[in-house]
């Protein structure tokens, strides 16, 4: 399998031009354990295996159990990973997947990975989820305080606007935004048009849109079939070709599904078959 390209971020961190969520490492609904560890384990040595050199993880994801997994599996950590990290979010079973911008939060939160990670300095710190009930300009300012502390090297912005990311920018300088996007999401589509023209990394979660996009979507299964590839590497293909700064980072608990996503990136669609994926939306 070939050498996956790469992506030069503002800050001078370089990523392959796939990624890998660990998101879904976890047990169903990012809650807990994974139902087989050493399959998980063996998920995020093979993506180092196949080039895959940014892994994007989350406090919240487990709570608190994809950053473990991901330090057993690959600590010492080699040179060229990128281990992209996110707080912001407080999770319990009664209230899931709750923003909690508050300065002091997210400082407790990045303490909990750089411990969990193993690491004195995380190297891509996102704002997972702005909290309206905190003034976004206090989550931005903590991310650059931690940055300043040495505690982060570059810093992201996770579910922004345009109108956020601005914001930020004026505050900190910010390498990549990570927004949902697939061939049927394209909401964030304008956020991706300024992180082309700033340079900026855009990651997109949910490339597959919960793996819908992989399952009965007669545009993608026919493309797959006259590509002799699947719906889900057409998929990721489109998105790879679609703009030079796009990065998506599908997750997965098996090997299998991970080789198939990363040699999506050997997939070269023709200017036909975007034409009719870009129809689609």
């Amino acid at each position: 399998m070939a050498r996956l390209s790469s992506l030069s971020l503002p800050g001078g961190l370089t990523v392959s031009r796939l990624g890998f969520g660990a998101g879904r490492i976890t047990g169903d609904g990012n809650w807990g354990q994974p139902p087989d560890r050493d399959e998980v384990l063996a998920v995020l040595r093979r993506g180092l295996e196949l080039g895959v050199t940014l892994i994007d993880t989350a406090a919240s994801y487990g709570p608190h159990v994809s950053e473990s997994l991901i330090a057993e599996a690959l600590y010492p950590y080699p040179n060229e990973l990128v281990i992209a990290t996110k707080g912001g979010v407080g999770r319990d079973p009664v209230d899931d997947w709750r923003p909690d911008g508050r300065p002091e939060s997210l400082r407790a939160d990045c303490h909990g990975s750089l411990e969990r990670l193993r690491v004195d300095q995380i190297d891509l710190y996102l704002l997972h989820w702005p909290d309206p009930t905190v003034p976004f300009e206090e989550s931005v300012g903590a991310l650059s305080d931690l940055r300043d502390r040495g505690k982060i090297r570059h810093v992201g912005l996770s579910n922004v606007s345009v109108e956020q990311l601005e914001i930020a920018r004026a505050i900190v300088p910010v390498d990549c935004v990570q927004n949902p996007f697939n061939i049927a999401d394209r909401k964030a589509a304008d956020v991706l048009e300024v992180c082309e023209r700033e340079r900026l990394g855009f990651l997109a979660y949910f490339p597959l849109g919960h793996g819908s996009l992989t399952r009965e979507h007669p545009t993608l299964e026919r493309i797959a079939a006259d590509s002799q590839s699947t719906p889900a590497q057409v998929a990721l293909a489109w998105l790879l070709q679609g703009s030079p700064v796009t990065v998506p980072i599908p997750g997965t608990r098996h090997v299998h599904r991970l080789e198939e996503n990363v040699a999506a990136a050997q997939l070269l669609l023709s200017a036909d078959q975007i034409a009719a994926l870009d129809a689609l939306s």
